[in-house]
């Protein structure tokens, strides 16, 4: 028997779970799954991060961005923000696309005004924010003796490998974790604290796309973490790395507003008219991104490395 669409449910509950739930909601656990997998063998990296990424970055700082050295600290800045919007179609960053669906499932049935709608993307940039500034802060402390900093060939995993498997490979969990719950596969063990705090998965979504700056190994990301390492400056560590998640969530702003406002509010509409969409949409988005994030950076990196066999297509 099919999931009644008509339970009234707070929009934001499908975020964590609350239902109402789809029918057939393993199945579509699955397929999203399976997305993610087919996203992974047919991702190029070379095209995204050179053809794209650098692209965008040479655009608009005015000059070739991996061979000019950086100048000093306010260049150091202007480049966090240009290199974290340039890598926003990175494999590092893509997953943040997830929040998205999340984001206008919170707006529908709703009528909102734009000011109004800024809250949300406030929040995540409270989580995001607070991990990315703490860890400009230890890489600015710590300096080059950072894993990450490491360009030290290696025949099997370097430490930099390491340290982006272990960053990524949590935050893959946590976005499947957060998919099967939003989906209603899993219980939420923390729906009481987030129904007295409603902001916390939005916190919680900003902390996860601040993670990926813990694993990153994206040339341009590593030229503006080696510049904090060596400056020994915490609060340009600290301002390079809010400025560099800040830049990776742009677009996925702009296009949660788009969705949100320029749309006449059909998205949300049609959202709201079946209640479990909701958790369907929420569900799928995150479950993409998560096993997008845990196979790219685990499973495919010791692909290449021929550790094991791993699909991939080159192009």
């Amino acid at each position: 028997m099919a999931v009644s669409y008509e339970v009234p449910v707070h929009p934001q509950a499908s975020f964590f779970g609350g239902g109402p739930y789809p029918a057939r909601r393993a199945v579509i656990a699955l397929v999203a799954v399976l997305a993610g997998f087919a996203l992974t063998a047919l991702w190029s990296a070379p095209f995204v991060d050179s053809v794209i990424g650098d692209s965008v970055a040479n655009g608009l700082l005015g000059y070739d961005a991996k061979a000019t050295p950086i100048s000093g600290v306010v260049a150091g800045t202007l480049f966090a923000f240009v290199s974290g919007l340039a890598g926003s179609l990175t494999a590092c960053n893509i997953a943040a696309f997830g929040a998205v669906a999340p984001l206008v499932g919170g707006e529908a049935g709703e009528k909102r005004r734009f000011s109004t709608t800024l809250k949300p993307l406030g929040w995540i940039a409270v989580g995001m924010l607070t991990v990315s500034v703490v860890y400009g802060v230890i890489v600015a402390l710590v300096g080059t003796r950072m894993p990450q900093f490491s360009t030290a060939p290696a025949s099997g995993l370097s430490a930099r490998s390491v340290q982006s498997m272990i960053a990524f490979g949590v935050v893959g969990l946590v976005f499947l974790v957060l998919g099967l719950i939003a989906l209603g596969i899993l219980r939420n063990p923390f729906a009481g604290f987030v129904a007295r705090h409603p902001a916390a998965p939005l916190v919680l979504m900003g902390a996860l796309i601040g993670g990926f700056l813990i694993g990153r190994p994206y040339p341009l990301f590593r030229i503006m973490f080696r510049s904090a390492a060596e400056q020994h400056n915490v609060f340009y560590g600290a301002a390079a790395f809010a400025l560099q998640s800040l830049g990776n969530i742009v677009i996925m702003g702009v296009l949660f507003l788009i969705l949100t406002h320029a749309t006449g509010g059909r998205v949300q509409r049609w959202l709201a008219a079946k209640p479990a969409r909701i958790a369907t949409v929420t569900g799928v988005a995150l479950l993409v991104g998560g096993t997008f994030t845990l196979l790219y950076w685990d499973v495919r990196v010791l692909g290449r490395l021929g550790i094991i066999w791993f699909p991939m297509v080159s192009w």
